[in-house]
């Protein structure tokens, strides 16, 4: 009977939970990230932007608020901490769920750690009610 030595086992079996292993993520490591948007990019309407809140432009890897009628402020929307997408825009701060970090929506300052430094701004045009990142 020919079988397999116990090398080529332990071989085999180590490369398949190798494999195995590839697509597996842990709670709070951060995703895969489209890459950034490109200038001149419209993001959506001024409409979507509710005051006192914002939105995430995933795709686009911006977040936009409005801190105040009229006052749109755009940021990153990738974490400080460990490079995760950011998640929710409520209560006054941009949220992100893999360790909870939370960023001001009038200037994207860290409000709650672990995020070692504020999210980068992102240069945005409002033409009428167009958002576009510049």
């Amino acid at each position: 009977m020919n079988q397999p030595s116990r090398r080529t086992f332990l071989a085999g079996a180590a490369a398949g939970a190798a494999a195995g292993l590839t697509g597996c993520s842990k709670y709070g490591e951060p995703k895969g990230t489209p890459p950034p948007a490109p200038a001149n990019a419209v993001l959506g309407t001024t409409n979507e932007i509710p005051v006192g809140g914002g939105k995430i432009f995933a795709p686009r890897q911006v977040v936009v608020t409005q801190p105040s009628k009229g006052t749109f402020k755009g940021f990153s929307s990738i974490c400080t901490h460990l490079g995760c997408p950011v998640a929710s825009v409520s209560g006054g701060t941009i949220n992100c769920d893999c360790h909870g970090s939370k960023y001001s929506i009038k200037d994207g300052a860290v409000e709650a750690g672990p995020a070692p430094r504020p999210l980068p701004p992102k240069p945005i045009k409002i033409t009428g009610d167009t958002i576009t990142l510049t």
